[in-house]
């Protein structure tokens, strides 16, 4: 039986993506899931994938490559009534809101921080955590869209593969997959049409990992 508070199209969505994890043993792009269900409109789909998100029906994983994938209470039986998520509210935290930091052209991030409430569900307890605004569309394979909420975590040691927010020679933010090898720091946009950048490891300072996105109201 279908989940009542989901619209057919967010049903559709879903159940293409479960059908996709199960055959293909990946996460779909938002452009695979538009061609799946029939629609042209990528931005219409990462609607709706943020929407199953908020419901609990969804989940991103940020590791190497794409991170859509279902959240845990959705796993076993998106059929079964008992399957949805509860309907209480997810408990929150207040993080500092630090601005914007472009996903393109790199933005110089606001200096003055105000508080942002952070749903449990990306929080988790976490230390460190901090929120900005994507300005731009070069991680949008990456289902993160120009407007989104990114929740950050500042950390010692970053891994290659990481989504980071890099600072570029002391005054340049810009959020993009982090890589490291003997050429230098790689800072590497999720989006066919941008190319990746190399730079010296003494011009980059990592502020943060990505572990959550948050559609912005």
């Amino acid at each position: 039986m279908k989940p009542t508070n989901l619209t057919k199209r967010q049903q559709a969505v879903l159940n293409y993506i479960q059908k996709f994890l199960e055959e293909e043993g990946r996460s779909p792009t938002l452009k695979e899931i538009a061609e799946g269900v029939g629609s042209s409109a990528v931005s219409t789909i990462h609607k709706h994938v943020q929407h199953l998100i908020e419901k609990g029906f969804l989940d991103r994983s940020h590791g190497s490559g794409n991170n859509i994938i279902l959240a845990d209470s959705a796993g076993a039986g998106l059929g079964d009534e008992d399957a949805r998520p509860s309907p209480d509210q997810p408990s929150v935290k207040v993080y500092p809101f630090c601005g914007d930091v472009a996903a393109g052209v790199p933005l110089i991030p606001e200096s003055r921080a105000i508080p942002l409430e952070v749903p449990n569900s990306i929080h988790r307890d976490r230390d460190g955590l901090f929120v900005l605004r994507v300005r731009g569309d070069s991680m949008i394979q990456d289902s993160i869209m120009d407007g989104d909420l990114v929740v950050l975590q500042r950390r010692g040691e970053y891994r290659n593969g990481d989504r980071v927010v890099a600072l570029i020679d002391g005054e340049e933010a810009t959020l993009k997959e982090f890589r490291k090898d003997p050429k230098g720091v790689w800072l590497i946009p999720h989006n066919p049409e941008l190319t990746p950048k190399c730079y010296s490891p003494e011009q980059v300072t990592i502020q943060g990992v990505l572990v959550g996105v948050m559609r912005s109201c």
